[in-house]
């Protein structure tokens, strides 16, 4: 066997016996870290901004509640690398015993739901002051006998400039995703955030023109950092962008802020609890949309539009909004996908676009089942 075959085999018997465990590959790398930590390791912050002082790979929902808390791993078995990785022994990794069961009670709405949720949103924006609204929904798929090593290991090499990840945690369950959408990172004595939003198919040719919904859906995310930015004193700061990234099947709009480490020596934190949920997942006005948003989805978002990655480990900070997942259930797999609504959008072409969202894992699916 290859090592990715013996790489796949050992995450299928971590998940066959029920281990607390993440792994997970930066953007651009193909180098999986891995990170195994017993229950009585895993911590429940009841606040976003709790994490302030802690360590360890975080995985924090879109909402926190009794059914999704913020769970964050405390550092135990680290290692980088598939070689690294395939030194732990098997055997000697002890079988979690207090797993708890997560319920499949996710609701699946039909297309016609969905475009009536899409334009009672739209009315909602033209009639108030809400400018944005990022409307979500559950795409079901079954799943069959396919590892789910495999599984990660098809949607790293489809996806290599996402974050790429697999985690399994007794009270959030089993997730798997590869998102392009970094919410912080530090590199270097400088943090980096970005705006990203605005959704097209991806070219082959990388010749792309944006719309003006789409350019005024980033800009509204761009507006609302620099609000946060202005609350915690945070200046001077550079900009790239906006500019044009790829990933998995589609392509976004994302500018790139960066600033001195310093400024949040000791707030971290608070400022990761201040930018969540960025308007790029929520809306603009942030609380406006947020209401909105329990009023017209009728599913719980659970860890989907949340952050996760490493917090403080090796002295450095990744943190990635939570799209392109699914949760991953016995007999099938729930992706989740959304699509930012303005008083330009068109409901059937919204639709679509949470199609197309989905194909980087549902593609992936297909690709294993069909080996």
């Amino acid at each position: 066997m290859t090592n990715t075959e013996n790489l796949a085999l050992f995450l299928d018997n971590l998940i066959e016996k029920d281990c607390s465990f993440a792994i997970w590959s930066m953007p651009g790398s193909q180098t999986p870290e891995i990170l195994l930590t017993d229950q009585k390791d895993l911590i429940y912050p009841a606040q976003f901004n709790k994490l302030n002082g802690q360590e360890g790979f975080v995985f924090a929902p879109y909402q926190i509640s009794q059914e999704t808390p913020l769970v964050l791993l405390k550092p135990g078995i680290y290692k980088k690398g598939i070689q690294e990785i395939l030194t732990l022994d098997m055997a000697q990794i002890q079988q979690d015993q207090a797993k708890e069961n997560v319920a499949d009670q996710h609701l699946i709405i039909e297309k016609e739901a969905y475009l009536e949720a899409i334009d009672k949103t739209i009315a909602e924006i033209k009639n108030s002051k809400l400018s944005k609204a990022i409307v979500s929904r559950l795409i079901p798929k079954e799943r069959k006998t396919e590892s789910l090593g495999k599984l990660y290991l098809q949607v790293l090499q489809q996806t290599p400039n996402a974050f790429v990840y697999l985690v399994n945690l007794p009270k959030a369950g089993l997730w798997m995703g590869a998102t392009p959408e970094v919410l912080l990172k530090t590199e270097n004595k400088m943090i980096e955030t970005v705006s990203l939003a605005g959704t097209q198919i991806r070219r082959t040719d990388s010749d792309y023109s944006w719309h003006t919904k789409e350019i005024e859906e980033q800009a509204f995310v761009s507006r609302y950092l620099l609000d946060v930015f202005y609350r915690f004193n945070i200046h001077p700061y550079t900009t790239q962008g906006p500019e044009t990234l790829e990933s998995g099947k589609v392509a976004h709009l994302m500018t790139t802020f960066r600033f001195s480490a310093k400024k949040l020596a000791h707030k971290l934190g608070d400022f990761v609890a201040e930018l969540h949920p960025t308007p790029a997942v929520c809306g603009y006005p942030k609380s406006k949309a947020d209401k909105f948003i329990t009023k017209i989805e009728q599913h719980n978002r659970r860890y989907y539009t949340g952050y996760l990655g490493p917090w403080r480990m090796n002295d450095s900070v990744r943190l990635f909004v939570n799209l392109r997942c699914m949760e991953i259930m016995p007999d099938r797999y729930i992706l989740y996908s959304g699509g930012g609504i303005t008083s330009r959008s068109v409901p059937e072409a919204e639709w679509e676009e949470t199609l197309k969202k989905a194909d980087t894992l549902s593609s992936a699916i297909d690709a294993v089942q069909n080996t």
